[in-house]
């Protein structure tokens, strides 16, 4: 449970850090200034400063995208930077979920101090460039725990990826004909990517209405 009081004597999380669960959560709940900070295969990452075109504008257009899909389809739910306690050496803040309640047969849970607990279906990270750790270490956080769908937009290059859980190892999707990637974890989650890509949300929100029209 991450603690709700600051402990004294404790020293502040920085970048390169190598801590337990226990102990990342523990220095975390100390800076209750610190927006975001992550625990990747048992090393620290605390977040810079967001930029607009870099992240806060993709970010947005990703919960844009989900939330449509969220609320039309019963079962489902989004979430915006929330910790996911993956493993032991593990608890990422990604930029956006979707997954299945439990009670939809959802690999993940809501623990008792409402945190996720578990492998979310699908996570979305807004990264900067190849170089980024999301193409890394969490990629292989991600995949070593079972999350079914990884989705990363890669900003400066202004590419996306798609990958997909098969036989234990991620696969690139590709856009159909028609330019959409189809999810198939959740029906209908249809992703214009150009038009995402050039900031075309009215086109991007239209095709997950379609998919959804059409499962």
């Amino acid at each position: 449970m991450l603690p709700t009081t600051v402990p004294t004597g404790l020293p502040p999380l920085e970048s390169g850090d190598r801590l337990s669960r226990p102990e990342f959560e523990r220095r975390y709940g100390a800076m209750p200034h610190l927006k975001k900070a992550e625990l990747i295969e048992g090393v620290t990452f605390v977040a810079s400063p967001v930029r607009v075109r870099r992240h806060g504008q993709p970010h947005s257009d990703i919960l844009a995208w989900l939330g449509v899909y969220r609320a039309l389809t019963p079962g489902t739910m989004v979430c915006d930077n929330t910790t996911v306690r993956l493993d032991w050496e593990n608890e990422p803040q990604p930029d956006a979920i979707l997954r299945w309640e439990a009670d939809q047969g959802g690999q993940s849970r809501i623990s008792e101090d409402d945190y996720i607990e578990g492998a979310p279906e699908l996570i979305v990270e807004v990264a900067a460039s190849t170089a980024s750790y999301d193409l890394h270490d969490k990629l292989r956080a991600y995949r070593r725990n079972g999350v079914r769908e990884y989705l990363v937009w890669l900003t400066k290059e202004q590419a996306l990826r798609w990958y997909r859980l098969e036989e234990g190892e991620y696969r690139q999707q590709e856009p159909d004909a028609e330019g959409l990637i189809k999810s198939g974890v959740f029906p209908g989650l249809w992703l214009a990517v150009e038009a995402l890509l050039a900031g075309q949300m009215a086109e991007v929100l239209q095709g997950v209405q379609q998919g959804i029209a059409a499962r």
